[in-house]
């Protein structure tokens, strides 16, 4: 068992992502920006984790590997592909047991999850009907702000006071955006208010699943310090952090999965 590596590979739709472990742990892991093609990208990922581990040099090295996000079905050297839903919940279950409450903000959609006493999912709710709260829209709101992601994350936490964003559409809420920069509204405020919306969104869809503490947030928006300050405010609970980094959670979920699935 020493030398058996277990895999999860997420392949998202602006990022791939991917953990090696073994029964001492996480020996390997990487992320990379989505190809057209996913199973390019899932190559692309895994190859970049395998350098880390000198044992490995390709799939036929791993024991087990499970693919996981929206394109699981086109990693044809998976064992098995797996719901990112319940990757996430065994991800975020693994890195904190008492984790009962997931939001996960990915590239094209938000999820609530509601996790049980086991890593298992009771029930979970999905907005991706609409870009307004994803990865791409925050991506947008950046590019209209002349910022980087990090930058515009910690813009928020600038502002004394909200302005508000109503649009629930993303094409609508960039149109609002740019109008009150050009009536040279604070940014900041503006921003806070981007923030502000997208956690209200979060909270619609965590009503629907039941909040229930530990709360924890993955996916790539995770890193949205504005974010999470607005979560908290809106859910008047804290958000617990993770121990791995929340943007592979799918991954390191999908690796637990396989490991237990060969056992």
């Amino acid at each position: 068992m020493q030398n058996n590596y277990y895999a999860g590979c997420d392949v998202g739709s602006t990022t791939g992502k991917a953990i090696i472990i073994n029964n001492d742990g996480i020996k390997g892991m990487a992320v990379c920006p989505s190809e057209i093609d996913p199973e390019k990208t899932a190559i692309k990922v895994l190859q970049i984790a395998y350098e880390k581990i000198d044992a490995i040099n390709d799939a036929k090295d791993l024991t087990y590997l499970v693919g996981t996000g929206y394109g699981r079905r086109e990693i044809p050297f998976a064992n098995e592909n797996i719901s990112e839903i319940t990757c996430h919940a065994m991800g975020a279950f693994t890195c904190q047991p008492e984790t009962r409450t997931i939001i996960d903000i990915g590239g094209q959609d938000v999820k609530a999850i509601s996790v049980g006493e086991k890593g298992e999912v009771i029930d979970f709710s999905m907005n991706d009907k609409c870009a307004a709260g994803t990865g791409r829209f925050f991506e947008m709101m950046a590019h209209i702000f002349r910022m980087d992601l990090t930058q515009f994350s910690e813009l928020s936490l600038e502002a004394k006071k909200i302005i508000p964003v109503t649009a629930q559409c993303s094409v609508f809420a960039e149109t609002e955006v740019i109008t009150l920069l050009a009536k040279r509204k604070n940014a900041a405020e503006i921003a806070a208010g981007i923030q502000s919306s997208v956690a209200k969104r979060c909270f619609t869809l965590l009503k629907k699943t039941g909040i229930q503490p530990l709360v924890t947030i993955t996916g790539g928006c995770s890193k949205n310090r504005g974010l999470i300050k607005a979560l908290e405010k809106r859910l008047r609970t804290s958000i617990h952090p993770l121990a791995i980094d929340p943007q592979l959670m799918g991954a390191y979920g999908a690796a637990v999965i396989a490991m237990k699935n060969k056992a």
